[in-house]
């Protein structure tokens, strides 16, 4: 596992329960690099740990997948609770994830008691019992190490953990376990009380159910629905329908029964906690989502794989409906989108009105800061804004009266507001409004810097169309790209080449960084098409140079530069970060160079870049084919990493470069290595290569025909493969030969210009624009 950034102060966990729930969070620990074992019941006397290694041997298999990495699933040792339960006595932190029982949790924390060290941590992932009861009849100590770690399902990729520590926890620990989880797990702690559902699923179950129930109520079809809920509310693109589907439909009387077992007796949710007839009829024929028959949406097989929708009214099956269409103005305007006239804005207010009264009441019950509500819907549901937010974008007087016109309560949270914002921006400082009426500054993590709240006290020093340079403290400046999927072009280079002297002035180094969900997806392929359509050759024939250019700049820069990505970044994207001197990734960050499934090469230098760390690459034979033969396959096939982990694997980072689990410490980590660059600094000497000729090209062509043969390789597929194994290769070159970098980047633009002229990668092009996907021709 590459270095990671995290407190040393947990050394080995233990997992209680090989669920889905518990053997991803045990996947995510060894993530971390750190070792856990796994242990469950015995079921099997003849293979005692057969629970364990069942669920080990399915997260191998998970789509998305669990492990970042191979070496990380060799962290996980598995047993059972019989046998190796003294174990626990190894681990610094123990996870209990069994049934949500609470009967067998007693038993087990009975077990526990006996065999823990004091002092070590113990926390159960429930959300559903609340803490004073799962500590009933324990001693005075093991209430002391005992707290609540919520995860959310997948725990690799759900970046919220909620954290509820009881009166007798000791304080310390509960730091010691949210720290771990912040640094090495890479979760947003949320501290919530301790109350039913605590934050997310309080929330957002309620959401749920009050926007199937307005659905119903209000005759709208689950298309519609899914179109008022989705984008316009900022909420999943799924929509409600789409949500449940995907999460399983039968999950949802669990939850309705979880909650009102223990919610108070007046609580809003019970008066919506409806069990429809059509679900629990669906639930019972199979149709319990992705995972079963179908759901609200499904897939006829019969009918040529078409997309079906329910009829909440009839309970048949029909054609799915295109989407109503939607006034622009509501994409940005929540004031308009409730606004609209008919059922489309009735069923807005109808689930918004409840839904943010709801979560507004649960202050100071559930929680004492409306901050920690908002993280938690944005992080545990994927909402672009918490629901204090979107009472903002409503306005806290508007959205008061209108509670007033109708009748209903107005939140005690809203009423303190008296019109004003729930958040504001004083003195370069984002705030939120306390529960003394007065603002007080979003406090983030310890260590945590981010460029939006860089961006809210200062002005960028360069900008063009497409990027922006900042200064980000510690005489660091970070360079962000700000186009549509952060793609790159001539604007990007633009500032590129204005940013190298200026950052050699008066800077130590450069961080190539942004806060998007990707890094970027590459060069904007769009201006692409355009150029191509006018037969403007000249045009990209420019970008390409322009291109390489700026990545040389970069490269030979008389500074160190750090890319720092998160989420994608491929092709240019990817090129970007080959030529930095380091790259300190976030664990999720998919890299890539994808040149050849739109017809093309890469043309910014990623040939090079990349055959000069396989060439290097010390598991490699020596000599020139092996280097080339593996940037080969990896390039023509477009091969993407999974995760940093895997990008250090396929060569795209190099195993010096180093991995940030936390997202939001990723820009701090990146400046820390960019300083400990610094210090005597030197750029690196061009690379000089030997590379294998025709001859090698010939064996390149040969795999290719055989892929061909067998129907893997596409007759285009043939003609980009041939001209990047003539770059590769060094086209006439001998093994005698010296190819320089320029003469590679020279093969480079050759190939590339050649190939956008060719009428079959103009048509992978426009198809990707069009549908996402890539064209096999």
């Amino acid at each position: 596992m590459p270095e990671t950034t995290h407190s040393e102060s947990i050394r080995k966990v233990c997992v209680i329960g090989a669920g889905t729930m518990g053997a991803g969070i045990a996947a995510q620990v060894a993530n971390a690099g750190v070792p856990v074992l796994l242990l469950d019941i015995v079921r099997d006397p003849a293979n005692r740990n057969a629970v364990a290694q069942g669920a080990l041997d399915r997260l191998a298999k998970a789509e998305p997948a669990a492990f970042m990495s191979k070496r990380a699933a060799k962290l996980v040792e598995v047993g059972n609770i019989e046998d190796d339960l003294p174990r626990v006595a190894e681990c610094d932190w123990v996870i209990e994830a069994i049934v949500e029982r609470l009967d067998l949790k007693h038993a087990l924390y009975e077990k526990l008691e006996g065999v823990r060290r004091p002092g070590t941590a113990v926390s159960s992932n429930t959300s559903t019992i609340p803490l004073e009861q799962l500590i009933a009849g324990r001693g005075e100590g093991f209430a002391r190490d005992f707290l609540i770690t919520h995860f959310f399902n997948p725990p690799r990729y759900m970046r919220l953990l909620e954290v509820v520590a009881g009166p007798a926890s000791d304080a310390a620990l509960v730091a010691k376990v949210s720290d771990f989880a912040d640094r090495a797990l890479g979760k947003t702690v949320v501290r919530a009380k301790d109350t039913p559902g605590f934050l997310a699923n309080r929330v957002g179950t309620f959401w749920i159910q009050q926007a199937i129930n307005a659905a119903i109520d209000l005759g709208l079809s689950v298309e519609e629905a899914d179109a008022v809920v989705g984008k316009p509310m900022g909420v999943p693109k799924t929509g409600v329908f789409g949500l449940v589907d995907l999460v399983g439909i039968d999950l949802m009387p669990h939850l309705k029964a979880s909650l009102t077992a223990t919610l108070p007796e007046d609580d809003a949710y019970r008066a919506i906690a409806i069990d429809h007839p059509l679900i629990m009829k669906m639930i019972a024929d199979g149709y319990t989502g992705r995972k079963g028959k179908g759901g609200f949406y499904r897939l006829n097989r019969e009918a040529g794989k078409r997309k079906e929708a329910i009829d909440l009214a009839t309970g048949e099956y029909r054609a799915a409906a295109k989407p109503p269409s939607l006034p622009g103005a509501v994409f940005k305007d929540l004031k308009a989108l409730v606004g609209l006239p008919g059922k489309l804005g009735a069923y807005a207010w109808a689930v918004l009105a409840p839904t943010l009264s709801y979560a507004a009441s649960l202050v100071p019950s559930a929680s004492d800061d409306i901050v920690a509500i908002d993280v938690a819907m944005k992080l545990g549901y994927n909402w672009k804004s918490g629901p204090f937010e979107l009472i903002d974008k409503l306005g806290t007087a508007v959205f008061a009266e209108r509670l007033k016109a109708e009748g209903k309560p107005v939140p005690a949270i809203v009423e303190l507001a008296a019109g004003r914002p729930f958040y504001r921006v004083e003195a370069g400082k984002r705030q939120a409004l306390g529960l003394d009426g007065e603002y007080h500054d979003v406090a983030r993590a310890a260590g945590v810097v981010l460029l939006e709240d860089i961006k809210l006290a200062a002005k960028p020093l360069l900008k063009t169309a497409s990027a922006a340079l900042w200064d980000v403290g510690d005489g660091v400046a970070a360079l962000e790209f700000t186009g549509k999927m952060n793609a790159l072009d001539a604007e990007v280079m633009k500032l590129i080449g204005q940013a190298i002297p200026l950052v050699a002035e008066k800077f130590k180094g450069l961080v190539i960084y942004n806060e998007g969900s990707h890094f970027s997806a590459g060069a904007n392929l769009g201006l692409a098409l355009f150029a191509m359509n006018i037969a403007a050759w000249g045009e990209i024939e420019k970008l390409v140079a322009g291109g390489q250019q700026a990545m040389k700049a970069l490269k030979y820069a008389p500074f160190p530069v750090v890319g720092a990505p998160s989420g994608m970044a491929l092709g240019g994207g990817c090129e970007v970060l080959l030529h930095c001197d380091a790259i300190q990734a976030h664990a999720e960050s998919y890299i890539g160079l994808v040149e050849c499934g739109v017809g093309l090469v890469p043309g910014w230098g990623g040939n090079g870049e990349l055959l000069d760390r396989w060439r290097h690459n010390p598991a490699l034979p020596k000599g020139p084919m092996p280097a080339v033969a593996k940037v080969f396959e990896t390039v023509s096939t477009a091969t993407v990493s999974k995760s940093a982990a895997q990008a250090i694997e396929l060569g795209f980072m190099r195993p010096t470069d180093q991995v940030t689990m936390n997202r939001d410490r990723l820009l701090a980590d990146a400046k820390a290595r960019v300083l400990a660059l610094a210090e005597g600094y030197q750029p690196p000497e061009p690379p000089v290569f030997r590379l294998p000729g025709a001859g090698g090209k010939a064996a390149l062509d040969m795999a290719v025909q055989g892929f061909r043969a067998r129907g893997i390789a596409t007759p285009h597929d043939e003609v980009v493969s041939g001209a990047l194994a003539r770059i590769l290769t060094g086209g006439d070159a001998d093994l005698i030969d010296t190819v320089t970098e320029d003469e590679l980047l020279a093969a480079e633009r050759r190939e590339f210009t050649s190939l956008v002229r060719n009428p079959a990668t103009q048509a992978r092009i426009e198809h990707m624009l069009q549908t996402g996907k890539p064209l096999r021709n």
